[in-house]
């Protein structure tokens, strides 16, 4: 992997230290490909650490998907006052590159290319890396935070596998490899047709990467400062992970909050395997990020979905951090 050669549509945002002690992190040898004319890749430092946050695109799903336990003239309030429309609208769908000492880690894969799907707008990932500049052969390290099809997808395309080294390590919890041998989607409410392809993409990731595999139970240590850590909630075996460098952290959080999440934590996702434990993590990791700090990235906030929380008594507000070209 090489995050220097990343394009001029990219960005990078750093501590004003970083930045100055780093003035070449970036440069633009890479140029995107004609299609791609929005940004889809935003870079920083965390510490010694090199972070590409990689848009994999947009996933248009209902509005109920956000609160289905909400009362709907409620959902649809908060929908207007966010000039959101009323019936369905797009999530982001973003993964993590991360660059620390020797190891290249790929942190969540994207949704892939399913043809059954009709989702064109989605399954970008490997053709971003490839416009970054980025060789799937330079990646030691996959971290899944858990086994949704918009999580592994990436790399079940076709041609990805034979590109990626034979001894790649893939990071998962045992609970939610677990998990998936037998899904339960009984306190879910997705859209009809997911739960099949959801558990069909989960099956078809363990028979093509079973061998690679490494299993943790709480916690495993990826590699200097890169910590990924079960959470449960959204799936019985959903993972965070967390980088930190010399004072610095950023906690990459899955799909444990939704852009809705800081106002109303308590809002049910139609996805949430444990719609009460996704609310616990949600308001423990809301709480943590609002004392420390530190950056916080998740899959479907809007990309480049790097910001902080602040919080006033029991009202949490996401705090994008502006962009720095």
């Amino acid at each position: 992997m090489n995050l220097e050669n990343i394009s001029s549509q990219d960005a990078t945002v750093a501590s004003p230290e970083v930045e100055r002690a780093s003035p070449n992190i970036l440069t633009h040898a890479a140029r995107p490909a004609p299609e791609e004319l929005v940004p889809s890749r935003y870079a920083l430092k965390i510490g010694d650490i090199d972070v590409l946050v990689v848009s994999d695109g947009v996933l248009p799903l209902p509005t109920t998907m956000l609160a289905h336990n909400a009362d709907p003239a409620v959902r649809a309030a908060w929908l207007d006052d966010m000039f959101l429309p009323p019936d369905a609208f797009d999530w982001s769908l973003n993964v993590v590159v991360a660059r620390s000492g020797k190891q290249t880690i790929l942190i969540d894969a994207g949704l892939g290319l399913d043809p059954d799907l009709n989702l064109p707008r989605a399954g970008q990932l490997i053709k971003r890396l490839e416009a970054a500049g980025i060789d799937l052969g330079s990646v030691t390290d996959v971290v899944l935070t858990h086994m949704h099809m918009d999580h592994v997808g990436g790399l079940l395309v076709d041609g990805v596998k034979e590109r990626l080294r034979p001894d790649l390590r893939i990071h998962v919890a045992a609970a939610e490899i677990e998990f998936w041998v037998s899904p339960d989607f009984s306190r879910t409410a997705m859209p009809t047709g997911f739960p099949d392809a959801l558990r069909a993409t989960a099956k078809r990731f363990v028979e093509a990467y079973g061998h690679n595999l490494r299993p943790f139970d709480e916690q495993q240590q990826i590699a200097p400062g890169v910590l990924a850590y079960r959470t449960g909630g959204h799936t019985p075996g959903h993972s965070m992970v967390r980088l930190s460098s010399a004072g610095e952290g950023l906690t990459f959080a899955g799909d444990a909050i939704f852009a809705v999440g800081f106002e109303q934590p308590e809002w049910h996702n139609g996805f949430e395997h444990d719609p009460e434990e996704a609310a616990r993590v949600r308001l423990g990791l809301l709480h943590e990020l609002a004392e420390s700090g530190e950056f916080l990235v998740a899959t479907h906030l809007p990309f480049p979905s790097v910001g902080r929380v602040a919080v006033d008594g029991d009202v949490f507000r996401w705090v994008p951090v502006f962009w720095d070209y």
